[in-house]
């Protein structure tokens, strides 16, 4: 394996399924060695682990908690051990507990918050004391590291019945901002990729029936849904070199979804 990310290490939390997957298999693909993190599911983590080395690449399936403080260093830890540095994280752990506002409990509230935004949080204030460690020297990029938030199109456009959900990415918008601000001195890009409906078991339902997909459809003005590889494209060429000059933006992925369609024929 080689291509545009020789020489790289990526972590990539949330790797075990839908789009963290895509994107750990492009990175490996353009030459980088492949930290996958997953929670619970084990068994898709080790299949790709094995997809990969059996490409000639490297990859390692770690089990971590983004949510929990002392996890998320020992994730790191376990990545700097199998490949000696890190240079490229991808926070893409997230998850969804929908519910009116009315009837939203805060226990799902708070479990959101905690591996959507808090666990963006702790992953990124890990990468960069690891970026800021490692010798100018030793680097194989322009920059001392990339950091790369998985954010969604609900940054921007408000959803009813997922407060909490858009809430998180809202806030994944200002931090990113605000990171790439305070580290740009340090030669550290930070930008995030928006996603918008991507076929994923999580939003299975939205796209898995002709009359659901129908009605999604009127949403991308695009007229397609999108594919995890969609995504993985994007965040290949964000972490790579060719995006160099790019940092504290959110690059959108949703063929056109948050474009307002309604407005198409002038609302």
């Amino acid at each position: 394996m080689s291509g545009r990310l020789d020489g790289h290490v990526v972590l990539v939390t949330g790797a075990s399924s839908g789009i963290g997957l895509g994107v750990a298999e492009a990175m490996a693909d353009a030459g980088a060695a492949v930290a996958i993190n997953y929670r619970s599911h084990r068994e898709p983590a080790d299949d790709l682990v094995a997809r990969i080395t059996g490409k000639g690449g490297r990859a390692v399936a770690i089990a971590a908690d983004v949510s929990d403080e002392a996890d998320v260093a020992r994730l790191f830890d376990e990545t700097v051990s199998a490949f000696g540095r890190i240079d490229i994280l991808v926070a893409n752990s997230g998850i969804q507990k929908d519910a009116a506002i009315a009837d939203m409990t805060l226990a799902d509230w708070n479990a959101v918050i905690d591996v959507n935004l808090t666990g963006q949080f702790l992953c990124s204030r890990e990468a960069l004391r690891r970026f800021r460690s490692q010798p100018a020297d030793t680097r194989p990029a322009r920059s001392a590291g990339v950091i790369i938030s998985m954010s969604s199109v609900h940054e921007i456009i408000p959803w009813a019945g997922h407060v909490n959900y858009a809430t998180a990415k809202g806030g994944i918008r200002m931090m990113v901002r605000s990171l790439a601000q305070e580290v740009a001195g340090d030669g550290i890009r930070v930008n995030a990729i928006a996603p918008g409906a991507i076929r994923t078991p999580i939003n299975q339902d939205a796209w898995d029936t002709p009359e659901a997909l129908e009605k999604l459809l009127r949403l991308i003005p695009y007229g397609r849904i999108g594919e995890p590889e969609d995504v993985a494209r994007a965040a290949v060429w964000l972490a790579s070199d060719e995006a160099d000059y790019i940092t504290g933006t959110t690059l959108f992925v949703d063929g056109g979804m948050a474009l307002y369609p309604g407005f198409r024929d002038n609302g």
